[in-house]
């Protein structure tokens, strides 16, 4: 129950709608962490702010898409499943998935 509460799903109970796609989202966040250390490092050399802020929105992107793409495969995966399923398990994911949504497009 306390586990519903925190919206988080036991992986023994749920297979992720990334799973075909695993590999490829590791590697994206992967080059991200490449990214943000790359940005430590420049800070530490004292390079000019606005080389710094291109950086930053360059890792923003990186990270925007790998949400985009984890959004992507829970609508086709997870959701897909809970149409097959009671009204209420639709709602409930459409529910989780536009709450998703919500903040993405606030941050």
């Amino acid at each position: 129950m306390e586990e519903e509460l925190m919206g988080e799903r036991s992986p023994t109970r749920v297979v992720p709608g990334y799973i075909d796609s695993k590999d490829d989202q590791l590697r994206r966040l992967r080059r991200i962490e490449g990214q943000v250390r790359g940005l430590q490092k420049m800070v530490e050399s004292d390079t000019y702010c606005i080389d710094i802020l291109t950086q930053v929105s360059a890792a923003t992107k990186a990270l925007e898409a790998v949400a985009l793409g984890l959004l992507d495969d829970h609508l086709r995966h997870c959701i897909s499943l809970a149409a097959d399923g009671t009204t209420a398990g639709l709602d409930r994911q459409i529910d989780e998935a536009s709450a998703a949504i919500a903040r993405l497009v606030r941050s």
